[in-house]
């Protein structure tokens, strides 16, 4: 199927494409400061740390990556399906963020700090964030 869009239309919305302060990132972040976790958004630590985790929660020394399914291929999720144009471009995309995602989990995982990640089709509905929240009391401890 042809895309809908001319290539400057196109252009136009994929630049609209928010990086952070996503409705996923708000969703978690309201998560853990109501079950009263402590975190940083854009301290020092979020720069410098390896991928520029989504949250720190230092106390912890955990950090908390928030994935949007398809921009991280998230598998077996409906929300992610490769479009049907330009496909070897989409997949060489999405298998380099894939692996850029590996890379910086062991780095992080090597100097010591605890890796959370959470999937945005987990915040869906209520029942999956229940789920997700009971989840995150065991992972945090």
């Amino acid at each position: 199927m042809a895309d809908v869009f001319t290539p400057e239309k196109r252009s136009e919305v994929m630049s609209r494409i928010r990086g952070g302060n996503t409705r996923p990132e708000l969703v978690v972040r309201s998560m853990l400061h109501r079950m009263g976790y402590r975190f940083t958004v854009n301290g020092p630590l979020n720069r410098s740390l390896p991928g520029r985790p989504d949250l720190v929660l230092p106390r912890y020394r955990t950090v908390v990556f928030v994935h949007g399914c398809f921009w991280h291929g998230h598998e077996d999720c409906r929300d992610f399906r490769l479009p049907a144009t330009r496909r070897e471009w989409w997949t060489a995309k999405i298998e380099g963020n894939r692996a850029r995602d590996a890379r910086v989990e062991a780095a992080l995982r090597a100097t010591g700090w605890h890796v959370i990640t959470i999937w945005a089709c987990a915040l869906k509905t209520a029942e999956s964030r229940a789920w997700l929240e009971g989840r995150l009391r065991g992972w945090m401890g």
